[in-house]
C-alpha cells in the first residue's frame, strides 16, 4: 500500500530539475500507486511539509515575509500573450519566478 494518499488538485505548471535516478523513482513509484509523477511529487512534497517541525516553526515566525522567488512557474499562454497585447514576435519561455515556501 503506497505511503502517500495521492487526491488530484487544481495545478500551476513549473520546471524543476531531478537527479535521474530521482526522476526514475518518481516514474516507479507513480505507476506503484496508479498515479501520475505531477501528483506523486505534489502529495510528497506536501508530506514533507507537515512533517518537518522546523519547518514548521520557520512558517509561525516568518508568517507574511517576502520568500525570494525560486520556483519557476509558468504562465497560461493566454496570460502571456494578453500581457503582451498581442505586439512583438511571441518569443518568450513563458517561466515567472514566484515563491512558494522556502529553501
Amino acid at each position: 500500500m503506497p505511503l502517500l494518499s495521492i487526491q488530484a488538485s487544481k495545478k500551476v505548471e513549473t520546471t524543476v530539475r531531478l537527479e535521474e535516478s530521482t526522476a526514475k523513482r518518481v516514474d516507479q513509484y507513480a505507476h506503484f500507486a496508479k498515479a501520475s509523477a505531477d501528483d506523486v511529487v505534489n502529495q510528497a512534497l506536501e508530506y514533507v511539509f507537515t512533517k518537518d517541525k522546523d519547518f514548521q516553526q520557520y512558517l509561525t515566525q516568518h508568517q507574511g515575509g517576502e520568500t525570494p522567488a525560486a520556483l519557476r512557474i509558468k504562465k497560461p499562454a493566454a496570460t502571456i500573450a494578453s500581457k503582451n497585447n498581442g505586439a512583438g514576435n511571441g518569443a518568450t519561455n513563458g517561466a515567472i519566478p514566484h515563491a512558494v515556501g522556502s529553501k
